[in-house]
């Protein structure tokens, strides 16, 4: 039997300096995403009234000043007296989101200059995934925006095959 099994666990774990300094940076950062939402968003965030008071008054101070840097450090002073786990959780839901609609904004963009590059052997291809699309109009808004290009005018039908796309197949 040792000495040190009679010394009771109750004490808290020794936590260095380092590792506190980067837990308050985790927060702060944390702090400045949840500043950068809309007041929409932040609707649907768990965050009590207090948080969201600071936050409103951080949207209210203008961003240059040395006024906005100490509300973020309040706001992060706030959160290491609260449980983050439910605000980070959907801070990730949320980024995970803006993450998947960038990627389908992204293969738009790539189908719509697949069409244009291939004509209408791209323009098979798409509609043996997508039949609603209409062959015609497809065809049409190809055929304008190739000739749009060939004469440096604005890139209007560029722009309509977009919206197109993106109204009919997501």
């Amino acid at each position: 039997m040792s000495h040190f099994e009679d010394i009771p666990d109750d004490e808290p774990e020794y936590v260095s300096k380092t590792q506190l300094k980067k837990e308050a940076e985790a927060l702060f950062q944390l702090g400045r995403q949840i500043v950068e939402l809309t007041p929409a968003t932040l609707k649907k965030f768990p965050i009590d009234e207090e948080l969201m008071d600071s936050i409103e008054l951080a949207h209210r101070i203008n961003k240059k000043k040395d006024g906005y840097r100490r509300q973020l450090q309040f706001i992060a002073k706030l959160l290491r007296q609260r449980d983050t786990a439910a605000i980070a959780n959907a801070l990730e839901v949320l980024q995970a989101k803006t993450k998947q609609s960038n990627a389908a904004f992204h293969a738009l963009e790539h189908t719509r200059d697949n069409l244009i590059k291939g004509g209408d052997d791209a323009i098979q291809a798409l509609l043996d995934e997508h039949p609603q699309l209409d062959r015609q109009r497809l065809r049409q808004l190809v055929r304008q925006a190739n000739k749009e290009a060939a004469q440096n005018k604005s890139p209007k039908a560029y722009r309509e095959l977009f919206q197109y796309l993106r109204e009919e197949t997501l």
